[in-house]
């Protein structure tokens, strides 16, 4: 029933722990007047919370109102045929896919800006309300999401630069120049053998504890297993760089390449599983993620092509341009089997719709800044609107300063973070309310 960025708890649970008794026992008619001003998303984690405030919501029907409204809107939860005489019953993670999904094609857009580094920042990764940034200086620096805070910051003492990086609850996993670096979450950092760590220039790297698999130059592919500080497999791919990566939970990994090929590896396996190639020249493959619900890999290329593969079938679904220009990044929430987001060099935050590559909506920035926020630290946090775009919009008349270009996006419950390879970072936030 997760319903959070990560699955591993739901916020029902995390709710339930924080309530105290005095909450919990609150006359009914002062808990109705509180969850009247909530809106659905909101009711429906009220409902998991504890009986008392389940038998509340259900007998004062206030679910079936708020699913109305929601029906009214368009959208596709419990419409107003529902019985009055009967609680509404809603899969709560089916549920918050959906309010997501709307909130991203309905929802205002509003957006926090803010300079993180003081040279370049092209990466990002989003966990549990934190956000680690770096890739461009000598420094990742981990911020709260809740009040953009810089709450840890991680230096690289030597002369070799970052290329990509991931972290968990305990540690952060990076690829620097020809290594791979650990840092704990206390600041200590520790670095691979010489022996074990060094291999042929490193392109791209991903990690699922206790593994980290670092995608080459030379086209093979390098297991190295966290713990024993070793390498555990080397993996030669049928041609090309390998430009991107993506793990699956059960270890298998995906490789994208500069040549536009899709590999599939099974680090048991001295040799690749399956490659896919696009019949058409779509361009090099440079970003890719892994749907678990689905089993469909997608990647975007070079030559603005959004591609769809069935990891069953080990055969491409569909082949899409949504950009003329180079596809950086795309993302989806991690139980979401109906959209995704794509950015690139054009700047442009595009909504896919994960069964048939259709663009279903465009964002930029509003020109306009809103409001500018100084915080204690310094960190001025400027506040925009975002604006949709319509689909026959010509970017080359829309500014540039609008559509800085996306180097690279984390993607959150109904918010998206994006860095666009300067001093920046972007959070979209999209509201129904």
């Amino acid at each position: 029933m997760g319903i959070t960025e990560t699955g591993d708890e739901s916020s029902a649970r995390k709710m339930r722990r924080r309530i105290p008794p005095s909450i919990e026992s609150l006359d009914a008619d002062i808990l109705c007047l509180i969850f009247s001003f909530l809106d659905l998303f909101d009711l429906v984690h009220c409902t998991v919370v504890c009986n008392s405030w389940n038998a509340v919501i259900n007998k004062l029907k206030l679910l079936q109102a708020s699913c109305r409204k929601m029906h009214h809107l368009g959208s596709d939860f419990p419409s107003s045929s529902t019985s009055l005489d009967r609680p509404v019953e809603i899969d709560v993670e089916d549920f918050a896919m959906k309010h997501h999904k709307m909130a991203l094609l309905r929802g205002r857009i509003e957006i926090e800006r803010w300079e993180a580094h003081s040279h370049r920042v092209s990466q990002c990764r989003m966990k549990k309300g934190l956000l680690l940034t770096g890739v461009g200086d000598k420094i990742m620096r981990l911020w709260s999401l809740k009040s953009y805070k810089c709450v840890e910051e991680y230096s690289l003492p030597d002369a070799a630069s970052l290329i990509d990086f991931d972290f968990d609850e305990s540690k952060i996993v990076g690829l620097v120049g020809t290594r791979i670096s650990i840092w704990r979450r206390n600041g200590q950092r520790s670095i691979f053998p010489s022996r074990e760590g060094t291999f042929p220039k490193g392109l791209c790297m991903r990690y699922i504890d206790p593994e980290a698999v670092v995608g080459c130059e030379d086209g093979t592919a390098r297991v190295f297993d966290m713990y024993s500080k070793t390498c555990s497999q080397i993996i030669r791919t049928q041609g090309g760089p390998i430009t991107c990566l993506s793990l699956s939970e059960n270890q298998v990994f995906l490789s994208g390449s500069s040549l536009g090929r899709v590999t599939v590896s099974d680090p048991l396996l001295d040799q690749p599983v399956a490659t896919l190639k696009s019949t058409i020249t779509a361009g090099g493959i440079q970003t890719i993620c892994f749907n678990q619900g689905t089993n469909l890999a997608f990647t975007g290329t070079t030559g603005g092509y959004v591609s769809c593969w069935d990891l069953r079938k080990m055969g491409r679904l569909w082949e899409k341009r949504v950009s003329p220009n180079v596809v950086y990044s795309i993302q989806q929430l991690r139980n979401d089997t109906s959209v995704m987001v794509a950015g690139g060099i054009d700047g442009v935050l595009r909504v896919i719709d994960q069964s048939s590559g259709r663009v279903l909506s465009r964002f930029i920035l509003d020109d306009k800044v809103s409001t500018t926020l100084r915080r204690d630290d310094q960190v001025v946090i400027e506040k925009r609107r975002g604006k949709r775009v319509s689909q026959d919009m010509e970017m080359d008349k829309i500014e540039r300063k609008v559509r800085p270009q996306i180097s690279c996006i984390a993607m959150g419950m109904k918010k998206i973070v994006t860095a666009h390879n300067g001093k920046c970072i972007s959070v979209w936030r999209f509201n129904l309310s």
